[in-house]
């Protein structure tokens, strides 16, 4: 008989939070046994501004995961985004001592331990130290150096550090229902798991993630993270823009602009002989709307490409972009963005997935399915939480009589 172990990831994002809850075999293959999702309230740009009504949207999202699954969510994996989060790139060296001169799992925790040792101020929390790449005797390229024979050990890594505060107040929400929190994930990097390939990583990639308040972006290359970032636009902006130029609420805005939305109207056949739309009492002109969209989603698109560490993003990445979250079912965001990078781009979903899984078929649902695969990954490693591990083999004692 297979042992499965039961994993639980919540995204709780500017527009929705949703929890999802799988079945993990030990060969790795993840079931999705409930899918939770409430309207998000008390966040703004990925930021905790009410307590109280974050944690009653986390507390909702959650209890429709668990009717669906008729599994109890003990703990999770937490995504992380917004304005507050930074990274940088450092390196660290070691010696090898030793007579026989090899390589051992040791001389990687004293290497990474060394590259960790960069300047933390006391308002900021270490999320993510990832190694990059090693060499050994100045061989670069070396993805595991284990049992290989060297003087000298460097490694680089991409340090993701985020505001205590901020992290703090999400964590708090969590707990605030009872939930213990497994690790903190940024959100892009989570999203990476469920629609990038080993190839696109390899040979160069812009992942964006544009999502309700932000737009998460992570730059993969030679098959690792080379830069993260945060921009505080994103599908907010596009509706707002939407409800002040044609004066509608928000509301109907942001329905029209999920139901009648396009930046690429000339594509477009289904509203060939509409001039005019109307949603909920209120008629606006269908190609002032997609006018106003293509503007603000054309500038997110230049944004990303001025986030790119280099100024030649034929040369850092030429597998191109990759577009997910709820604002990437945009019609037309492929072409556009074809267009103006003149690179390849498509929008990733999340695929390979058992179980319940048509809900999750969609952009909006990267961060979600990449926080489970981000888990089984690297189920065990950092806890955050007290007494960690007591806790889970606790829980997981209970799940046995229940």
């Amino acid at each position: 008989m297979r042992k499965r172990t039961i994993l639980a990831s919540i995204d709780v994002g500017t527009t929705k939070v949703c929890t999802t809850i799988a079945e993990v075999n030990d060969g790795g293959t993840i079931r999705v046994a409930g899918v939770g999702v409430a309207p998000s309230r008390g966040l703004h740009k990925g930021l905790v501004v009410n307590i109280n009504d974050a944690r009653e949207s986390i507390r909702e999202s959650v209890r429709k995961a668990e009717q669906t699954s008729a599994y109890r969510v003990e703990s999770a994996y937490v995504g992380v985004t917004g304005r507050h989060v930074s990274s940088l790139n450092n390196r660290g060296v070691v010696a090898i001592t030793r007579n026989d001169r090899l390589v051992r799992p040791d001389d990687l925790r004293r290497v990474l331990a060394c590259a960790q040792n960069v300047k933390v101020p006391s308002d900021r929390k270490l999320l993510h130290v990832i190694p990059r790449g090693y060499a050994v005797d100045g061989q670069v390229g070396v993805r595991n150096p284990v049992g290989m024979h060297g003087f000298r050990l460097d490694v680089e890594t991409h340090i993701i550090t985020a505001a205590v505060t901020s992290v703090q107040n999400l964590i708090k929400c969590i707990r605030g229902i009872g939930i213990d929190v497994d690790d903190l994930v940024l959100e892009p990097l989570a999203s990476s798991e469920a629609v990038l390939t080993e190839d696109e990583k390899q040979v160069g990639i812009i992942l964006a993630d544009v999502g309700g308040g932000t737009t998460d972006i992570a730059v993969f290359r030679d098959g690792s993270i080379w830069h993260t970032s945060i921009l505080p636009v994103a599908g907010y902006q596009i509706t707002r823009d939407v409800a002040i130029g044609l004066g509608l609420p928000f509301d109907v805005a942001e329905e029209m602009k999920k139901r009648y939305g396009s930046v690429m109207p000339v594509y477009e056949s289904k509203m060939e002989t509409a001039s005019t739309i109307s949603e909920d009492g209120h008629g606006v002109s269908y190609q002032d709307l997609c006018d106003i969209i293509r503007a603000r989603v054309e500038e997110i698109i230049r944004l990303i490409l001025l986030e790119l560490p280099r100024s030649e993003p034929e040369a850092l990445v030429p597998a191109g972009l990759v577009l997910t979250g709820g604002s990437a079912n945009l019609s037309g965001i492929e072409a556009l963005g074809r267009n103006i990078l003149r690179l390849p781009v498509r929008v990733g979903i999340p695929t390979n997935m058992q179980g319940i899984t048509d809900i999750l078929r969609d952009p909006a649902y990267a961060t979600s399915v990449g926080l489970l695969l981000w888990g089984a990954k690297h189920e065990g490693r950092q806890i955050w939480k007290s007494h960690g591990f007591l806790r889970r083999l606790i829980s997981r004692i209970k799940n046995l009589f229940r």
